[in-house]
């Protein structure tokens, strides 16, 4: 049994553990695996053992991998938008979990081909205003999830949020509450939404506390 195998598993038997504790059906929570870094054969390795979607930081690594594996892969764009990449994001990904602007979906719509199914949106939230986090303030989510809806060639579906580590597992699962909060509201308005991306290999558990519907996952999927 290799060393993603074995992560594979022990991630999946904590994920059941959490569920429980917590009563979330496990039915409503994916893994993305988080690749950056990580190599052709680790990705292949990983999909054969049923991990299908993989998250990408940086296009030039992105495009590499997207244009030498030839499975049928579902690949998310989770890096920082930049300008001048965002017609290869447009063109080559299936989500994209990192819109803090308006000008972003309108760039990602203009490149889309009509040929293809809707790119998958996610609006990164910056909950703490902090510096050195991409992502919009709270008071303007739901002005920028009214601009996103008249676009055609793309589709809301929720909200992407940076881990807020605590040492204490009680704060930290205030502080996703309120994320979950924010995540409840929107549904409502927005029929098309029903993902949050938050939590990681560090804070699964008060992820799946707080109502995430998908793990990004890195290190604890392909390192001891």
């Amino acid at each position: 049994m290799n060393i993603i195998e074995k992560n594979i598993i022990k991630i999946k038997k904590k994920i059941i553990k959490y569920t429980q504790k917590y009563n979330r059906n496990i039915q409503n929570i994916k893994i993305l695996a988080v690749s950056k870094n990580r190599n052709i054969q680790e990705i292949e390795k990983a999909f054969y053992l049923g991990q299908t979607c993989f998250g990408e930081n940086y296009i030039q690594e992105a495009i590499k991998k997207i244009h030498n594996i030839s499975l049928n892969i579902q690949w998310h764009f989770i890096g920082k938008i930049q300008s001048n990449k965002i017609h290869i994001i447009s063109k080559k990904f299936s989500w994209c979990h990192s819109v803090t602007t308006e000008r972003h979906a309108y760039l990602l719509n203009k490149y889309r081909s009509n040929l293809e199914k809707p790119l998958n949106i996610l609006i990164q939230i910056n909950m703490d205003a902090e510096v050195n986090k991409n992502g919009i303030l709270i008071k303007n989510i739901f002005n920028i999830a009214h601009c996103l809806t008249k676009f055609k060639k793309i589709k809301l579906r929720g909200i992407m949020v940076f881990p807020y580590i605590r040492n204490n597992i009680k704060d930290q699962i205030v502080i996703y509450k309120k994320i979950n909060l924010i995540f409840n509201k929107l549904k409502k308005n927005f029929p098309s939404i029903n993902t949050l991306s938050l939590g990681t290999t560090q804070d699964m558990e008060a992820s799946i506390a707080s109502g995430s519907t998908l793990l990004r996952i890195g290190k604890g999927l392909f390192e001891n």
